[in-house]
């Protein structure tokens, strides 16, 4: 990711204070980024995060901290975008309970020009958290279709990754689809006697 991509973002700004939203606001604006929503409630952040996607969400920490846990849990369960706590004061048990609850970074009012920075890091490891986890899954895929294999056609775990290669060679098709073709058409296939 590069800074081109990290230029202008659009930004999910939640806090339960109107107040600290208000601050928060301008200081997005004028690091050249897009403030798409201004969210105070728990209920309604999740709805939000999914309808309008947003590149990143900083989430403040109010009043209570589980009003602010409850944001981050309905922003990180719709995994639209990275979440970053915002803090006004140092506050070490909170970033420890955030960082259970799925956030990627924390920021402070004090350290509003690096802002900037700290987006970046967050986006470039979010972008590698989700390529990772898009590399398990279709890692899983294919140990499942192999799987498959290996019962149908009494073979063992290596000819099975080769029948799964060679089809893909044939078909010119990406491993993963042919493996994802393996699972899904499994049960159509007969049983073996």
């Amino acid at each position: 990711m590069s800074y081109r991509e990290t230029e202008h973002l659009r930004v999910l700004i939640a806090n339960e204070r109107k107040d600290r939203l208000a601050m928060v606001a301008p200081i997005v604006t004028d690091l050249g980024h897009e403030v798409i929503a201004r969210e105070i409630e728990v209920a309604d952040v999740g709805a939000v995060t999914a309808r309008e996607r947003p590149d990143v969400a900083l989430v403040g920490l109010g009043e209570s901290s589980d009003h602010a846990l409850g944001l981050i849990e309905k922003i990180v369960q719709e995994a639209a975008c990275p979440v970053i706590v915002l803090l006004h004061a140092p506050d070490p048990a909170f970033v420890r309970e955030a960082s259970r609850r799925g956030v990627f970074a924390y920021i402070t009012d004090a350290d509003a020009d690096d802002w900037q920075s700290s987006i970046d890091i967050v986006l470039r490891r979010f972008t590698e958290y989700h390529d990772l986890e898009g590399a398990f899954g279709r890692r899983a895929l294919t140990e499942c279709a192999k799987g498959i294999l290996m019962e149908r056609h009494s073979v063992d775990e290596t000819s099975a990754f080769e029948m799964l290669r060679e089809q893909s060679r044939t078909a010119n098709l990406k491993l993963v689809d042919v493996a994802t073709a393996v699972v899904d058409g499994h049960r159509l296939l007969p049983k073996q006697p």
